[in-house]
């Protein structure tokens, strides 16, 4: 049977009856890498898996949730979607949104999106707002237009953004055929690492299989769970965790706390270089935010905090595509020449 997407996928799981009509790009079924370069240059001890998000098609673990969103938005027979947005939200619930026929209203804090997000939700026919303010700002109007019109809103506040994103959960869980020990992921407004520990716990109760520590990482200047405040002014090149008050902290928060995991802080020099590390490596180009779930491995590797016995995924949220203006920061230029083949040998240095 071909491929149909998440929710005809992992129906059982999901808030829908059959006969279902699912809004879907046929997202998921997203690559599980075994990242045997990677862990040998980080000389780690234990097994590391690469859960690339980038593969879905607006390039971000978005569309999980978002085809869950959409589908329950069509089915109340809503006017609009809104979402508030640091840009991979803002690309996935535009792109969803004219599959399903409906117009979508995106609120951005103005200046502080990737250019490539941006031009997704814009190409999709989104009407785009900027405000000058944060993410935080822009959420809180999204609340509010939520309360007073039949707009749905289709940030992670939705319930089901969580009940789509639980899904890549258990596509680990069946590439593996068991729980990873531990699980690293980017931290921005906490909805993903909520819906992962949602989707193991739910297969738990059902297949009698382990449960990883959930382990996650925020940047340095954008890390209101590790510090336990609100950032009223975060700040980092990751644009897609630049939150300073999570909609999902709570839940966040339990979640590192029934697995015993923990929050952590990387830098945006740890962020960079890490991304440019998975690159090198294995082949993968993830956008910055994405990288903070190595950064955050790498330095719990420094403390010797794994074993020869674990195995553990780190999720790279989105495509490096979305954000190529960061990533081209501090690498090597291309090189120039006559169109002479002499020259171009002498380039290539291959003795």
């Amino acid at each position: 049977m071909s491929y149909s997407g998440v929710i005809n996928k992992y129906l059982e799981y999901l808030p829908f009856t059959e006969g279902v009509r699912p809004v879907t790009l046929l997202e998921g079924n997203t690559p599980l890498i075994e990242a045997d370069n990677l862990r040998d240059e980080l000389k780690a001890p234990c097994k590391i898996f690469l859960k690339f998000e980038g593969a879905n098609p607006t390039g971000s673990f978005k569309d999980r949730g978002m085809t869950v969103a959409i589908t329950e938005a069509v089915h109340r027979n809503a006017e609009a979607v809104i979402c508030a947005s640091t840009g991979n939200t803002s690309a996935s619930a535009a792109a969803y949104a004219a599959k399903a026929g409906l117009q979508a209203f995106v609120i951005l804090p103005k200046g502080k999106i990737a250019v490539g997000k941006l031009a997704q939700a814009l190409i999709y026919g989104a009407k785009v707002i900027e405000i000058d303010g944060n993410f935080d700002d822009a959420l809180r109007i999204v609340r509010e237009i939520g309360e007073k019109t039949n707009v749905v809103i289709v940030n992670s506040i939705n319930p089901f953004r969580i009940e789509g994103q639980k899904t890549a959960s258990f596509e680990i869980l069946e590439t593996l055929g068991s729980s990873p020990t531990h699980h690293s992921l980017p931290v921005g407004n906490a909805g993903n690492i909520t819906a992962y520990w949602k989707g193991y716990k739910e297969w738990a109760s059902k297949k009698h299989s382990s449960l990883p520590k959930m382990l996650g990482f925020q940047a340095e200047g954008s890390a209101p769970i590790f510090h336990g405040k609100i950032i009223e002014h975060p700040e980092t090149v990751a644009t897609a965790i630049r939150i300073g008050n999570p909609a999902s902290w709570k839940l966040a928060v339990q979640a590192l706390d029934e697995s015993k995991g923990q929050i952590n802080i990387v830098t945006d020099s740890e962020i960079l270089e890490a991304q440019r590390v998975i690159a090198r490596t294995e082949g993968i180009f993830c956008e910055p935010a994405s990288a903070s779930s190595v950064a955050g491995l790498r330095n719990l590797l420094n403390k010797r905090y794994f074993t020869g016995k674990d195995v553990v995924v780190c999720t790279l949220t989105g495509n490096g595509l979305k954000d190529p203006d960061t990533a081209s920061r501090g690498i090597t230029p291309p090189l120039t020449a006559a169109p002479s083949l002499s020259e171009v040998l002498n380039l290539m240095n291959l003795n």
